[in-house]
């Protein structure tokens, strides 16, 4: 049977490629891609780096629920979620969400859930670290 759901959670550079072959689909007439990358400011504040820690075992779970969740709600034919943890800097990806729909509308609207909802619900927190100082907040305010 063919895998439909690719979790990861990753201390490795996140591949936007690795993501985009997975959910390739014969039936796929639009592929979306999500990919959130370190910015170099929050609130006006210079940012040096990042800090992601995740309960893994729990954070893999409710990772598998959103997609489950999007398969239920949409015409989804493939989809992956992959989040970094560790050390990041400017630039560097953190999070990538890629679905594969017969349609555009359907891909957009599925990953544009899959995104919002992993902010409310995922056990993951970062660090900003800034020139004078660091702050814990959650991972995707």
């Amino acid at each position: 049977m063919e895998k439909k759901i690719d979790i990861q959670i990753s201390d490795k550079p996140l591949s936007e490629q690795t993501c985009l072959e997975f959910v390739a689909h014969p039936g796929a007439g639009g592929i979306v891609n999500f990919i959130g990358t370190v910015r170099n400011q929050t609130k006006g504040k210079a940012v040096i780096k990042l800090e992601f820690e995740a309960y893994v075992p729990m954070a893999i779970s409710e990772m598998r629920k959103i997609a489950e969740r999007t398969f239920q709600q949409w015409p989804v034919q493939k989809m992956a979620i992959h989040h970094r943890v560790g050390t990041l800097t400017i630039g560097e990806i953190a999070v990538i969400i890629s679905v594969a729909c017969p349609h555009r509308k359907a891909a957009f609207d599925a990953c544009s859930f899959a995104i919002d909802t992993l902010k409310e619900t995922v056990p993951i927190w970062k660090k900003e670290f800034f020139e004078n100082g660091a702050v814990w907040v959650a991972a995707h305010p």
